[in-house]
């Protein structure tokens, strides 16, 4: 199987990318990538030099480029997108790009190509929050950032596709990841790398919005499934069931460092800060036999051990643009 991995450079991409060469010794990977601040050719160290690998610099929202690289695939996974929700509110214009005009370029070339299938890597973030119970596929959006709805956006493209030209997509809409690798403005990572830098941990408002986590490997395993065997047309909700509130998660990486509280800084809360996520998960573990192996506390402390051991990798993104955004987001 030929495989174009869009966003391949990223967090997520690049832990896909890695897991297919281990898994499928024949299959062959594009990484279809535009190198943006979060875009990092580091991750993918350990497969640069594969034959089985080939990296494409070159940007979703590019038809000409996206036709190139599309030419002669089985699948198209896409992990393109604009996805830090503080970044939306600040300024909308590449979300607005990249997750609806992007997904529409991909889609374009999908039909055209005669791809057999696009697999649109999405969020829960699209249903808003959830107050009570689980979101399952058929809860109607209702996001509430940029962001969110910049995804929602692609992921209505994409159902539109379906009906309208029949064109073999899925789409998937996954809990909060986390693992190695992830950029340091997110949630896990940002407290982590301050926490080794001794710095204190900026929380959002009272802390008590709840989210549900999934580890990285899991999150590829789940995709792998719909890949080769998810019903085409079909949305699938990709999540663990372990939901915790942020101050929980900030005392469990605290607990591995043997911090207290006085090491949380309480900071406003972001505008639109949806309280709850919460996925029914139900039809891919019943129709793919998926399941999460991975719980929250192994896979924090994995990922806690993985900033420590890699510190060379983070700090150098934790400088320059990424210290000034922060600054302006947090009032420095």
């Amino acid at each position: 199987m030929r495989l174009l991995i869009t966003g391949g450079a990223g967090f997520m991409g690049s832990n896909f990318i890695r897991y297919l060469i281990r898994t499928y010794p024949t299959y062959e990977i594009i990484n279809f990538d535009k190198l943006t601040y979060a875009g990092n050719l580091e991750n993918l160290k350990e497969v640069e030099n594969n034959p089985r690998y080939q990296f494409v610099r070159g940007d979703i929202s590019d038809a000409d480029a996206v036709s190139v690289a599309i030419r002669g695939v089985d699948a198209v996974v896409n992990f393109a997108a604009e996805t830090h929700v503080d970044r939306s509110i600040m300024d909308p214009t590449a979300f607005i790009r990249t997750d609806i005009f992007g997904t529409y370029t991909l889609l374009e070339a999908v039909k055209k190509y005669g791809v057999g299938r696009m697999i649109q890597i999405s969020t829960d973030e699209v249903y808003g929050s959830v107050a009570e119970g689980e979101a399952d596929e058929s809860h109607p959006f209702e996001p509430n950032s940029p962001y969110s709805a910049s995804k929602a956006g692609g992921d209505h493209l994409c159902r539109a596709y379906v009906k309208t030209y029949g064109t073999p997509v899925i789409v998937t809409h996954g809990c909060n990841f986390y693992g190695p690798n992830q950029y340091p403005e997110k949630f896990i990572p940002l407290f982590v790398t301050n926490l080794i830098e001794g710095k204190k941990v900026p929380l959002y408002g009272d802390g008590r919005n709840i989210r549900e986590w999934i580890y990285t490997e899991d999150h590829c395993r789940a995709v792998d499934r719909i890949v080769h065997d998810g019903k085409l047309g079909e949305v699938y909700n990709i999540g663990s069931g372990e939901r915790y509130t942020n101050i929980e998660v900030v005392e469990m990486i605290l607990q591995e460092f043997g911090g207290g509280d006085e090491m949380i800084e309480y900071v406003q809360d972001r505008p639109g800060h949806d309280r709850r996520y919460a996925l029914d998960s139900s039809k891919i573990r019943r129709e793919l036999g998926w399941n999460p192996e991975v719980s929250f506390r192994d896979g924090l402390t994995k990922t806690i051990a993985w900033y420590k051991e890699n510190q060379v990798w983070w700090k150098k993104l934790k400088s320059g643009e990424y210290l000034e955004y922060y600054m302006k987001l947090y009032g420095g």
